[in-house]
């Protein structure tokens, strides 16, 4: 356990920062099923929805550190190949 006062401090902090890393996982997690869920039932419309959402989360995470910003472009990158193959498979 922490004695000093700073130390006390920081570990306060890591405890915020880890539950504030951990919802904004949470969130990418949560928004990425639900692309998935789309892609799988074939709705176009919801999945486009769904990856502007979740791209913009992968973004925001990027932007504050939780993830890396070359892991979120990654991911997005993985998303949009998805996204394509399912518009170009879906019957105009």
């Amino acid at each position: 356990m922490a004695h000093g006062l700073s130390s006390k401090k920081r570990v306060r902090q890591n405890n915020v920062r880890r539950l504030r890393n951990h919802a904004r996982k949470q969130g990418l997690k949560t928004g990425v099923r639900k692309f998935t869920d789309a892609v799988h039932d074939g709705n176009v419309d919801q999945a486009k929805a769904a990856f502007s959402a979740v791209s913009k989360r992968l973004d925001q995470a990027a932007a504050k550190n939780t993830i890396h910003r070359n892991a979120a472009s990654r991911r997005k990158s993985r998303l949009a190949k998805r996204l394509n193959k399912l518009t170009a498979s879906a019957p105009a």
